[in-house]
């Protein structure tokens, strides 16, 4: 069995292409609905999809290198020609595969290095697939293995701390192309998490003057009540605009929210007064041809990555101390994983045994016959017991020695001294190379 990984993120593939192949949670489940029912190659046994507005990355469980079955699964979800995906795509295996997801789920493959949000990102992602059955003993405890990986990373290091969200990067542009954000009026367009943190961050700025606009004005009102905000809905976007100094948006539209003819239509009844449009939204919530209006500054979240540098100097300060914990981690995972390489001939030397036990005892039993079944149950397990005490000891052996260098060695004797079948216990076994 392979552990496999095949996806993209924001330093392989462009804004406009992860935008077409984001992953909503219900699509989520309707495509690994697609597995536990048999609809996809039968070589992928597990799988988990994790989508973010900066990666879409899918982990599976396969009985043979099956890349190609992956990369047709993500063209056929979302209909982009799988040549269109290829040239952006990346794919690991095995021990490649689980270092990236403990390096992803710790914040260091982030946008934001450090970030908080993908560790939560990541345990989602592992609840939908168990919700849709198409987890099971190696990606459950691969996933559980990163999480953990990832919660040590932020406890015992200082990754995650002096926060720098992709909301908080937001603002602090904002700050530096506007130059007096204190007195400048700002909407934030959503009430999601990500719109949230962006009111925090700009609070935190000194901005007083803040309307959130959301589709619906009962989530905008609540999230606005919180920061002391304005509320309103889309309807009033164009109007509210015509005042702002900043619009940060990043709300869940599958489609443009702000088109470029109304930031036309705004910027000619102000025609002095600059406006800077930041979209951390992916798919874009804004449309890119706005970048051509005068006195409009467009920054998208594939443009903020050039504004990381300052502010993330001390959290990089950090990187080797959680590179020293993964390793750990990854050293702890990959002996789980050889372990696992033993348990077939394990459980083949206890079926063997057992099958022994049982024919011995049946021919006992009839040579027998006056025996009570109270007399009967008893030698039946002083038989089990012997048996067991037998085992104990060399399958304890065989599996302390799985992490060791020497592990195929022990498992060729171990199949040699019992008479297994080498064939019969090798496909069962899990890639650690």
């Amino acid at each position: 069995m392979h552990i496999l990984s095949l996806g993209l993120n924001h330093t392989s593939a462009p804004v406009h292409l992860r935008e077409r192949l984001i992953f909503g949670e219900e699509q989520i489940r309707a495509s690994l609905s697609r597995l536990s029912c048999g609809h996809i190659a039968s070589s992928l046994v597990e799988m988990v999809i994790i989508s973010t507005c900066n990666r879409i990355e899918i982990y599976a469980a396969s009985n043979k290198l099956a890349f190609d079955e992956l990369g047709a699964f993500l063209s056929d979800a979302h209909g982009v020609p799988v040549n269109e995906l290829h040239p952006h795509l990346y794919h690991f295996k095995d021990m490649e595969a689980v270092r990236h997801l403990f390096e992803v789920a710790s914040g260091l493959d982030s946008l934001v290095i450090g970030e908080p949000q993908i560790l939560g990102q990541v345990t989602r992602a592992l609840e939908l697939s168990r919700g849709q059955n198409t987890t099971g003993p190696v990606l459950n405890r691969f996933f559980q293995a990163a999480i953990h990986a990832g919660k040590r990373a932020r406890t015992e290091t200082a990754i995650s701390r002096n926060s720098v969200s992709v909301s908080s990067l937001a603002a602090s542009v904002a700050e530096k192309a506007v130059g007096h954000i204190k007195t400048a009026s700002a909407i934030v367009l959503g009430a999601g998490e990500m719109a949230e943190l962006t009111v925090e961050a700009l609070r935190k700025r000194g901005v007083e003057k803040i309307r959130v606009i959301n589709r619906t004005l009962g989530r905008a009102h609540e999230m606005a009540q919180r920061w002391g905000a304005e509320s309103a809905t889309f309807e009033f976007l164009q109007e509210a605009l015509r005042d702002a100094d900043i619009l940060i948006s990043s709300t869940g539209a599958p489609h443009t929210v702000v088109d470029a003819k109304m930031v036309r239509e705004i910027m000619a009844a102000r025609p002095e007064r600059p406006l800077v449009l930041i979209d951390i939204a992916v798919p874009r919530d804004i449309d890119p041809d706005a970048a051509n209006v005068p006195q409009v500054k467009l920054f998208d979240i594939d443009g903020l990555n050039a504004q990381l540098e300052d502010s993330l100097t001390r959290r990089i300060k950090e990187v080797p101390h959680v590179k020293a914990i993964l390793e750990e981690e990854l050293f702890e995972f990959e002996n789980y994983l050889k372990s696992l390489e033993m348990l077939p001939i394990i459980a083949d030397i206890r079926q063997q045994a057992e099958a022994i036990r049982a024919a011995e005892l049946e021919k006992t039993l009839r040579r027998m016959p006056d025996l009570t079944d109270a007399e009967r149950v008893r030698i039946e397990a002083l038989t089990q017991s012997l048996v067991k005490k037998l085992l104990d000891s060399p399958t304890r052996r065989l599996r302390a020695e799985a992490a060791c260098p020497h592990a195929p060695e022990y498992a060729a004797v171990a199949r040699t001294l019992f008479n297994l079948s080498d064939e019969q216990t090798r496909p069962t076994s899990i890639a650690a190379d």
